[in-house]
């Protein structure tokens, strides 16, 4: 994939937004070792740590807002031909409501992309987007594919920031088609360092689950979303991709390999008591988090595969797996004593392995 990616226009002067984040360090970092990227602009509000700087190697960080225009500056100046847009925020920030969420996603892509658009540099736009556009409901299809749109309106501010930022990014390359711009929406991602993020719902002995549902969840492992955004920016494939790993999981399972112990509430308990019950775990769970903990999402990844050929390392197994050792989780019951315990049970009603999936 190395040599297909490097023909037509490689990048050479690379802009990424939310350097000082985990995804936009990452990929700065990744792209700084690419000899063939002549410079590297990380761009955010806010200074990354040291860590993440040693890590962005000779990338140049800039200190700058996307909302304000000042970014044309940088942009122009820097003759940039490749922006990587990662710089979104999934709920409102400490001290912060959703107005102040609303300004940051919508109104900072709305001037980027704007900026884009003016500056003849630019010839390759990233936008790192979600599954969450999809929405949640008993009405989905087994699989979303990349024409589809949400059954339900979603009902979370990040996904209608997204369903909004998106349709920028698809007026900039109606406005430019010299642009390639892609749009990646990501399943939702775990890993060993995006463990404090997402565990909490698991730390719990006994993990609150929705009666009568088990979600099928795909999932996406956090060094696959990073090299599917380093990828796609090397590329001159334009379009909209969802980025999943292989195979699913039903929720019950999730719980299980986690050494959880499953209590199925109705959903209504499960979004007010349910809160209650687990404390601040569940308190801060976004309204996109409860509905894919209640229906969960299937994606088709054909096109990621066979337009912007990229394949993800890890399946959807493979990367909770390594999300649960990452959080260094002691589990309540032993997974192993429970799927031997299945399969002794399984063989006294005289199923045959086939029967567990």
């Amino acid at each position: 994939m190395g040599s297909e990616s490097r023909e037509g226009n490689a990048p050479k002067v690379v802009l990424v937004t939310g350097a000082s984040r985990f995804f936009g360090g990452t990929v700065v970092a990744r792209l700084a070792q690419d000899p063939g990227i002549e410079r590297i602009l990380a761009v955010d509000t806010m200074t990354p740590s040291r860590e993440l700087q040693r890590r962005m190697g000779r990338a140049e960080f800039v200190r700058a807002d996307i909302r304000n225009p000042l970014i044309r500056k940088v942009i122009d100046g820097g003759e940039v031909d490749t922006v990587v847009h990662t710089a979104l925020l999934t709920r409102p920030p400490a001290g912060g409501g959703r107005a102040v969420m609303k300004d940051h996603n919508v109104l900072g892509a709305m001037q980027l992309f704007a900026v884009c658009q003016k500056v003849s540099s630019v010839r390759r736009v990233v936008l790192r987007s979600s599954s969450a556009v999809y929405g949640c409901s008993a009405k989905d299809p087994a699989k979303f594919s990349e024409e589809m749109s949400a059954r339900t309106p979603p009902r979370g501010g990040f996904a209608r920031d997204l369903i909004d930022i998106e349709g920028y990014v698809r007026g900039l390359a109606r406005r430019r088609p010299d642009i390639a711009a892609s749009i990646l929406r990501f399943a939702p991602i775990v890993g060993p360092r995006l463990a404090a993020r997402g565990v909490q719902y698991l730390r719990s002995p006994v993990t609150p689950t929705v009666f009568g549902r088990d979600a099928r969840m795909q999932l996406l492992h956090e060094e696959d979303a990073v090299a599917a955004l380093t990828h796609a920016a090397r590329r001159t494939v334009g379009g909209t991709y969802n980025i999943a790993g292989d195979g699913a999981l039903s929720l019950s399972q999730a719980v299980r390999r986690a050494g959880r112990i499953e209590l199925p509430i109705p959903f209504t308990v499960f979004r007010t008591a349910g809160r209650l019950l687990m404390g601040p775990v569940m308190r801060e769970f976004s309204a996109e988090q409860l509905d894919y903990f209640h229906f969960g999402c299937g994606l088709d990844t054909t096109r990621m595969r066979t337009e912007l050929g990229f394949v993800p390392r890890w399946t959807t197994v493979q990367a909770f797996d390594d999300f649960i050792g990452g959080a260094a989780l002691r589990p309540v019951v032993d997974p192993a004593w429970i799927d031997a315990a299945e399969h002794k049970l399984l063989g006294l009603l005289g199923a045959g392995t086939g029967a567990h999936q």
